[in-house]
């Protein structure tokens, strides 16, 4: 990642992204929360009406998306971070391992992702999206 921001803090966002593309659940994506972690999805063209989330529900979604998607991965475009804190814009693409909507299975989704943590101690105690998903292509 050239030309980003080297911090613990980026390092920690970074590993965490990165264990959510390979599709880490339960204690190998709690490892990097805080027990009070509150994760905000802010609306958005899959989650119309947003979410908030504790550490319970963020690790319902993960076996969700485990279910629904086929693969994922997260492409760092830029990184910083300061006292606590880290912001990250990011590059996601995904494919559905299921129909989604009008959607058929094999679909590519990609989205321009904004994300912002506090971190704590080493963990995340709290997560900021803003997911900009690109509309489908016909």
């Amino acid at each position: 990642m050239p030309g980003i921001q080297r911090h613990p803090n980026v390092d920690l966002a970074v590993r965490y992204h990165r264990a959510v593309a390979r599709g880490a659940t339960g204690a190998d994506l709690a490892r990097f929360f805080h027990p009070d972690v509150v994760q905000r999805e802010f609306p958005n063209a899959l989650v119309p009406e947003g979410a908030v989330r504790d550490l319970a529900a963020i690790l319902e979604a993960a076996e969700r998306g485990r279910r629904v998607l086929a693969e994922q991965d997260f492409e760092v475009l830029d990184a910083v971070a300061a006292d606590g804190r880290a912001a990250l814009e990011l590059r996601w693409r995904g494919t559905l391992a299921v129909p989604l909507g009008g959607l058929p299975a094999g679909h590519r989704l990609r989205a321009r992702i904004g994300v912002f943590l506090v971190i704590r101690d080493g963990l995340i105690v709290s997560q900021h999206n803003y997911d900009c998903y690109e509309q489908p292509l016909p």
